[in-house]
């Protein structure tokens, strides 16, 4: 049985089709023209682009930028991807066997684990514990691990909770990959989005021989549109990554390596990752205050990184219908919990522009209210 990816399939049908989208979990998108601003540069250089395909495994120059954010890799270490998603199909493909068991911690974004239970391979959980903060259940991944476990499945920062992963909990995950020589695949892409002063989330790469980093421009960066992804592995690896990659899509875009090689330059970086953090501070900020007018009804674990959270709301809807009514009453969309695991709550984006972020939270209000006075 082919197991939908339910989150994007209930995103695909919505997501064009209202006035205020909350459903995702990067950064507001940058525009070329800003951001070519941002990097002082002219925007003509784009006409000098040819649109050829680029080197499979990607160019040159993004791959040694990409390198040098991993300490001890070079660039046979990587390859870019049509976005993380390809990066997560690929490695699914190429890791997995019939016989293998992959962890996933739970609730998740289900990218990598739906590509594994897609192959036939046994998905096993641990739980993310919502009245600890989302803390690691390390007893339960302990308990879970096997000789057949071939993958851990790490999103950290995470998505949906926002959680990072604390160095205690860090240890407990590669001790447990490392009594039965599992692989840690790490999803990366919301490292660069941690709120307030929060230093930038160390990459699980350096930290275990077989780690496998991800990540992408869309999160941190704000540039989803590049579909520009990449996977971090040891070099032995990389061969059979790049014989897959060719057979589904042969290589990323010219266009999308140029505009990443010019985003990840040490002088451009950071004034992208200095960006997010502004919208996702203030965006967290003007999110709170909306929800403190029903403060009866809403509870949130404050992120410690990412630009969205999961809010739990204490209605009588459950979260599919909630999201429905939100969606055909106020043409406003946020991902229901049920597409976590996790009923009466919602993921919502929040690293937006103020009066399009408050507008839309105001239709979200406006609905609660409605329920509120149905119910009584």
């Amino acid at each position: 049985m082919f197991h939908q990816f339910k989150i994007e399939s209930y995103l695909t049908e919505h997501e064009k089709n209202v006035a205020y989208n909350y459903s995702e979990s990067g950064v507001h998108p940058i525009k070329i023209g800003d951001f070519f601003e941002l990097a002082g540069k002219d925007i003509t250089e784009i006409a000098a682009i040819e649109m050829d395909y680029p080197n499979v495994r990607g160019k040159i120059e993004l791959r040694e930028k990409i390198a040098a954010l991993y300490p001890g890799a070079g660039i046979n270490n990587v390859l870019t991807t049509v976005g993380a998603s390809e990066a997560n199909y690929l490695i699914a493909e190429t890791m997995l066997k019939p016989g293998d068991e992959l962890i996933a911690l739970q609730p998740a974004y289900m990218q990598l684990p739906g590509n594994a239970q897609n192959n036939g391979i046994t998905l096993k959980t641990v739980e993310l514990i919502e009245a600890q903060n989302w803390a690691l259940n390390t007893e339960q991944l302990m308990a879970t691990i096997n000789n057949n476990t071939k993958i851990i499945s790490i999103i950290n920062p995470h998505n949906p909770t926002g959680h990072i992963l604390t160095q205690t909990e860090v240890d407990a995950i590669i001790k447990a990959a490392s009594t039965v020589g599992a692989w840690i695949v790490a999803d990366e892409v919301y490292a660069g989005t941690e709120r307030g002063d929060t230093p930038r989330t160390p990459s699980f790469w350096g930290q275990y021989d077989r780690v496998i980093a991800v990540n992408s421009m869309s999160k941190a960066y704000g540039m989803p549109g590049l579909r520009i992804g990449w996977i971090v592995a040891p070099e032995e690896l990389m061969p059979e990554f790049q014989l897959r990659h060719e057979y589904t899509t042969i290589s990323s875009t010219m266009l999308g390596n140029e505009l990443a090689n010019i985003a990840l330059d040490p002088a451009v970086r950071p004034k992208l990752t200095q960006r997010a953090r502004e919208l996702i501070n203030f965006g967290f900020d003007t999110l709170t205050d909306m929800l403190a007018i029903h403060d009866d009804t809403y509870s949130v674990v404050p992120p410690e990184a990412s630009a969205m959270c999961i809010v739990r709301y204490d209605l009588p809807v459950d979260s599919l219908e909630f999201v429905n009514r939100l969606v055909h009453e106020k043409s406003t969309l946020v991902v229901p919990g049920n597409c976590f695991g996790l009923d009466r709550h919602f993921r919502c984006s929040s690293a937006l522009p103020e009066a399009y972020l408050r507008e839309g939270l105001a239709n979200i209000n406006a609905l609660v209210a409605e329920i509120k006075g149905q119910s009584r």
